[in-house]
């Protein structure tokens, strides 16, 4: 999609209007609907959310990391389905952002466009059963046959798995486990010997599916490398700490109209006569809340602009991812108590913030590694 935006208007703040359009004239889903909403999906792809970060040779808007932070802020805002923004960022995060750094022209005129209109859906296979977090002794191998490699092995907790187009699989080409041991590579759907295994069920997120993968003699050719032999590592690494800042402002959007519902219930909610918002009790929790939402929208600014400026970033997105985490599910659990019974009811949606908050401080590397990174970069291991 094309994006024009008027004199004087942003191609971001075309997006924002064109999301407060898309989503504000369709009534929410339930959340007992697990389905994938494909017409929720070609609202947030029809609004150029997908492509902000990229460039417009490949159809993307061009804007900075820091300049497309608001509209993803906007679609967390606007947007209940939290599964469905999941999605999304892990479409914009483990495929397009990996192909606009490290894929081949071939790869990068082949698919990119697509990924970036939204076209084509993407995903990315990491983690496995057996070595968890543990990525460098991920057991799924690619072991050259000829002029390409054949991919056996098993994934799991795969985003998007069942729903995507493409994947970028990460494997082992090495015989020993270690960091120049990895490769990526580019994966479409069809591929022989590529099965998407049972969905598995989770607390929230619901309207995206996780599901597992296996590959067995799954061949695949030289040019679906992303990257270059042994620099898997890399890549994901580039990768992570954008699925970080893109996913992690979602949560922002989400804690903001969690924290307006929640000021706007406390002045309108009466209790031994006088708004609940006037006890101090119930004041200090939403102030957090405040104090939550901004935290967390300036230390992914802060990381967004030092990745623009080509700095690094390690120990500011891990901080962001630490800071966002935890505050979107204080204040998840904040908002519930301040609904009281109404909270714990499922028909006013505040219990479900909770479910999607939980996952959080679990996925894009859990918060212990967050916490193992920063010590790193403080020299303490």
């Amino acid at each position: 999609m094309t994006i024009v935006a008027s004199i004087g208007e942003s191609p971001a703040r075309v997006v924002e209007d064109f999301l407060d359009h898309a989503f504000g004239e369709h009534p929410d889903r339930p959340d007992d609907e697990t389905e994938f909403d494909r017409t929720g999906w070609d609202r947030v792809r029809a609004s150029g959310l997908l492509g902000a970060p990229f460039s417009p040779e490949v159809g993307g808007l061009g804007l900075s990391l820091t300049e497309s932070l608001a509209p993803l802020e906007r679609l967390g805002y606007l947007n209940p389905d939290a599964g469905l923004s999941f999605a999304a960022m892990t479409t914009m995060a483990s495929t397009a952002v990996a192909l606009s750094r490290f894929g081949t022209d071939q790869q990068r005129h082949g698919y990119l466009p697509a990924v970036v209109s939204g076209d084509l859906i993407g995903a990315h296979a990491i983690t496995e059963t057996e070595t968890g977090s543990d990525a460098l002794r991920m057991n799924t191998r690619a072991v050259r046959d000829g002029t390409g490699f054949v991919l056996d092995g098993n994934k799991s907790f795969v985003t998007n798995a069942g729903i995507a187009d493409v994947y970028v699989i990460y494997a082992r080409t090495a015989e020993s486990p270690g960091p120049l041991g990895l490769t990526a590579f580019l994966v479409p759907a069809t591929t022989p010997g590529f099965t998407v295994g049972r969905r598995l069920e989770t607390m929230g997120l619901r309207g995206t599916p996780l599901a597992e993968l296996s590959f067995t003699s799954c061949r695949l050719p030289a040019s679906s490398v992303v990257g270059r032999v042994g620099g898997g590592f890399l890549v994901l690494d580039h990768v992570m700490e954008r699925e970080i800042l893109f996913s992690f402002t979602v949560n922002v959007g989400e804690m903001q109209r969690r924290l307006e519902r929640v000021i706007a219930w406390c002045r309108e909610r009466r209790q031994y006569g006088q708004p609940i918002g006037t006890y101090q009790a119930v004041a200090h929790k939403v102030v957090d809340m405040r104090i939550a939402v901004d935290s967390a929208r300036m230390w992914l600014h802060a990381a967004a602009d030092k990745l623009d400026a080509g700095m690094s970033a390690t120990a500011e997105i891990s901080m962001a991812k630490l800071v966002t985490s935890r505050g979107n599910l204080q204040s998840s659990l904040d908002a519930i108590q301040i609904f009281g019974g109404r909270g714990y009811l499922t028909e006013h949606g505040v219990e479900r913030d909770l479910r999607n908050a939980v996952a959080g401080p679990i996925y894009s590397g859990t918060n212990e590694i967050q916490y193992n990174r920063v010590a790193a970069m403080l020299g303490l291991r």
